[in-house]
């Protein structure tokens, strides 16, 4: 009867930290506007974006899919007059500030894709942090798959109307 206590203590110590090293990241990192752009069958690669809002300073050092045989963080910038794109090694995620992966910028690459990303299905993926002390965590998203961002539509009139008052 004792033993039998004992283990079933144990066993339920392990459980809660398992839990709480499965997930330690969860609370340290705000994800919003995450989604994943729908690819056609053939498309080898595919993007998701949001927007990460770390509460320590982390840097984003990986991103992990089943959906793809390869996943990177990349970055896009013009040099010179040409728009350039390349995986790089992390991302700073200062405490506090909202970091937008977004078409155009910082963005997570999905290459060799096994499968199309079908619109309005979801992917998941797992992106890997480094805190200063260089320990890392995981969060596992769903992200929705989705033929533009949310709220695309509205943002690009906005655009629109910009130029159109910068032109006067």
């Amino acid at each position: 009867m004792n033993m039998r206590r004992t283990a079933v203590m144990a066993l339920g110590s392990l459980l809660i930290s398992g839990m709480a090293w499965a997930h330690p990241d969860a609370a340290h990192v705000k994800v919003e506007n995450a989604w994943a752009r729908a690819s056609v069958p053939g498309q080898q690669a595919s993007g998701a974006f949001m927007r990460l809002t770390a509460e320590e300073p982390l840097k984003l050092v990986g991103v992990e899919t089943s959906a793809a045989g390869v996943a990177e963080v990349h970055e896009m910038k013009m040099e010179g007059d040409v728009m350039r794109m390349r995986a790089i090694d992390s991302l700073d995620l200062p405490k506090g500030v909202a970091v937008d992966l977004k078409p155009g910028g910082y963005h997570l690459m999905l290459q060799q894709l096994k499968a199309p990303l079908v619109k309005d299905s979801q992917v998941s993926v797992t992106l890997i942090f480094k805190d200063a002390k260089g320990e890392q965590s995981r969060l596992n998203l769903q992200l929705p798959v989705r033929m533009a961002a949310p709220g695309a539509a509205a943002a690009k009139g906005h655009e629109a109307m910009g130029h159109g008052a910068h032109m006067h």
